[in-house]
């Protein structure tokens, strides 16, 4: 095969990867799930920022789980929710827009998140759902800002004040990272010549220009590096075949988690590459719930 057709096979199967649960479609509702679409809680510069919320049928004040979605930073939408099984099992879910990389650069992507986290608390009750303690759930990229904002309660330069709300609380009580970055410092060292292909220009991307030149903000946006004591519980999914998101990734947040003495939780998905229906399925699904509800809705 010429190289250039090896080049082509490599991106396709790259874009597959980053596109897994991320197409921009609307997801099924499984039974007894209602959504309500398109719900506008901030403009930016003329960028419309909405969420979508999924309830659950005949529960009372659901506890209540932000979904962000994956895309490299650059891509995917909201409409695409994997984990919507969690909806049925009694929480709502609220499934949030951010500004892509390529209408703005980090930290705009934690500010929006955020901002979305404060709307929720300050509509709470228009909704009819139970905001007093969020978990926030995501994959691939979606992973790594979900784990951001999850470690980072109460940082001043990754609040923002998109919004408005600011008198609501945008922190995160449980934190669910499925196949994410973690630490943007050490991935490119981490990742195979494979992984590379994307990884490093969605990176270019995310933090507006050269890795060399962007240190600073890649340790701003590393999980890792915010760890401490007071961090929520943690619930961390990877494929041990990953040739896109090194699951190094995941053992260095889990790893930061251990050495506070935090509640951490790490499911390999063994043989599983980035992505999948093995992290969805109906064990992965019981394991999640199960983490969620001694979280969210136990004796806390």
């Amino acid at each position: 095969m010429k190289t250039t057709q090896i080049a082509v096979t490599i991106a396709a199967v790259l874009a597959a990867f980053a596109s897994y649960g991320q197409s921009g479609g609307a997801p099924e509702l499984p039974e007894g799930v209602t959504v309500t679409a398109d719900i506008p809680f901030a403009n930016v510069d003329g960028h419309e920022l909405a969420l979508d919320l999924y309830m659950p049928a005949a529960v009372e004040d659901p506890s209540l789980l932000v979904w962000v979605h994956g895309g490299a930073w650059r891509a995917g939408s909201r409409k695409s929710v994997a984990a919507l099984a969690l909806v049925q099992a009694g929480y709502a879910m609220a499934s949030t827009s951010y500004r892509l990389s390529g209408v703005a650069p980090f930290p705009a992507q934690s500010h929006d998140i955020k901002a979305a986290i404060r709307f929720l608390r300050a509509h709470a009750a228009d909704y009819g759902f139970d905001a007093s303690r969020i978990g926030i759930l995501g994959s691939s990229a979606g992973a790594h800002l979900a784990a951001l904002v999850g470690v980072t309660n109460g940082n001043a330069e990754l609040e923002g004040n998109v919004g408005g709300n600011l008198e609501q609380s945008s922190d995160i009580d449980a934190i669910v990272a499925y196949y994410p970055a973690t630490n943007l410092v050490s991935i490119l060292d981490q990742s195979t010549p494979f992984g590379l292909n994307l990884r490093v220009p969605a990176l270019e991307a995310l933090l507006g220009g050269p890795m060399e030149e962007t240190s600073e903000l890649a340790r701003l946006a590393s999980p890792v590096l915010h760890v401490d004591a007071d961090d929520p519980p943690l619930f961390l999914l990877h494929g041990d075949q990953d040739p896109q998101m090194p699951i190094n990734q995941s053992h260095e947040l889990h790893g930061a988690y251990k050495q506070h003495g935090l509640t951490a939780e790490f499911e390999v998905v063994h043989g599983s590459p980035h992505g999948g229906p093995a992290f969805y399925d109906a064990g992965r699904n019981r394991m999640v719930g199960s983490f969620l509800d001694a979280h969210l809705r136990g004796d806390y």
